[in-house]
């Protein structure tokens, strides 16, 4: 009867009349349609842009680079070459540098054409350029084989910048080398003038030993000036194809200005010793004449700490208004009756790398210590620390509602300062980032409101 009616019915269209399916059919084409339409115009991995060419090769479809922008595919190329460049002519320059040992120096200390001092003046530290050049090339093709074997052929996770940060002390190195240049060359043209056979040899290797490429000793020892000039350049490129919440962004752009300084600094090193010369290629610049100071600052800061040079970051760094209150009351007076005093400020960080992070996080591992070393302004060319430096860890920083142009830091069982910028904006700035560090490392910040426990007047906790 009608049952039976029923289940025919059903078997024709599962149950749902003639015009329903094919409504649903036309959905569903509609969705896989505008599915395809969304895969054709899906955002670019790198920049989040849809204006990507609608790729109907499957096989391409399947492709990571495939979801990257034209711009995008192309920046990332470019990365890629800026990279290889950066890692092959560091292995370039390291071959100059083996030349050097091998070809001048090891022969003609053999043969006895050159005291041990003499073979000094002429080579300067060319061995610790040597090791400095070993050690960092082998941690950068560290980093390319490991990206290349993880599948990443643009090489997006190889961190230049940090790599470098991780190597500052060469820029010491090269600073040693440099200043002592003008000085080996002339002592090279005497003892060539003087000895013959220390002539015949440098001749004859110039003209028989096919690994000079018919080059003299003069050209291989300007190697190392040739490449610390290089540096900045180098990093430009890397970094004008590195978007900019790559996780080596910042870190580019440090070694970039620590390089900078360091040679602004080697160029008036020169001219303070009276040589004519100064670092070709380096692109002078008044605005950084301020920097200059600051390596002098940061070797003092650096000196004053004691910590490796490699596990230092230098955050923040200026001039800044400090005050000390006679009696603790100042917020009640208010800082009009505080004496200011300016004052250059460091606030460094020493970090331990963690190796493994490479791409998951911009930090190169966690905070150890932080300090802030405070030095007078300069007095007859040299700096003077204030006291010993401020250990974070040991220290309360806060402000006052009433008096937003200051922050106080109170170092626990011994002294307060006040401190300000001329600029209220960078006296924020400031307070953020020591507040920070002296929570993160401060001993006492497990207890109640992060507050050691003289501040706590009653038992009760704050609301």
């Amino acid at each position: 009867g009608p049952r039976a009616k029923a289940a025919e019915v059903e078997r024709a269209d599962s149950g749902i009349g003639q015009l329903p399916a094919r409504r649903w059919r036309s959905r569903a084409a509609e969705a896989l349609s505008s599915l395809q339409a969304w895969e054709a115009h899906r955002p670019c991995t790198d920049c989040g842009e849809r204006d990507l060419p609608g790729e109907t090769d499957v096989q391409n479809r399947n492709q990571r680079r495939a979801d990257l922008c034209e711009k995008c595919r192309k920046r990332r190329t470019e990365r890629k070459e800026s990279v290889l460049e950066f890692v092959n002519t560091e292995a370039s320059y390291g071959e100059d540098l083996r030349i050097i040992k091998e070809e001048f120096y090891l022969p003609m200390q053999a043969a006895g054409l050159l005291s041990q001092e003499q073979l000094l003046g002429i080579f300067s530290n060319i061995q610790e350029l040597i090791d400095l050049n070993e050690n960092f090339l082998e941690i950068l093709q560290e980093e390319i084989d490991q990206a290349f074997d993880q599948g990443d052929d643009d090489l997006m996770t190889v961190c230049i910048g940090e790599v470098f940060l991780e190597f500052v002390n060469m820029l010491p190195a090269f600073q040693t080398y440099c200043l002592q240049q003008s000085s080996s060359v002339n002592m090279l043209n005497a003892l060539e003038k003087e000895k013959e056979l220390l002539r015949i040899f440098l001749n004859v290797s110039q003209n028989d030993n096919t690994a000079l490429r018919r080059m003299n000793l003069r050209s291989f020892l300007m190697a190392p000036l040739q490449r610390v000039t290089k540096y900045p350049l180098l990093l430009s490129r890397i970094i004008k194809a590195t978007t900019e919440y790559h996780p080596d962004h910042g870190s580019l752009r440090e070694a970039k200005s620590r390089i900078e300084s360091h040679l602004e600094h080697i160029n008036m090193k020169t001219k303070q010793e009276g040589n004519t010369w100064t670092l070709r290629s380096f692109r002078q610049d008044s605005k950084k004449k301020r920097e200059v100071i600051n390596i002098e600052m940061r070797e003092t800061a650096l000196k004053t700490v004691g910590w490796l040079r490699e596990e230092t970051r230098f955050v923040m760094e200026g001039s800044l208004q400090l005050a000390q209150p006679p009696d603790g009351q100042w917020v009640k007076k208010g800082s009009k009756t505080l004496k200011f005093q300016n004052m250059q400020v460091l606030l460094l960080v020493n970090m331990k790398r963690v190796s493994e992070s490479s791409l998951e996080s911009a930090e190169p591992g966690p905070v150890k210590d932080a300090v802030l070393v405070l030095i007078r302004d300069k007095n007859n060319g040299k700096f003077h620390l204030l006291r010993e430096p401020l250990r974070l860890s040991n220290c309360i920083v806060s402000t006052d509602p009433d008096c937003d142009d200051t922050f106080e830091l109170i170092e626990i069982r011994r002294e307060a300062f006040v401190l300000r910028d001329s600029d209220r904006a960078r006296t924020h700035h400031w307070f953020r980032q020591i507040r920070r560090y002296s929570r993160e490392l401060g001993s006492w910040k497990k207890r109640r409101n992060a507050l050691p426990n003289i501040m706590i007047s009653t038992p009760h906790t704050r609301p």
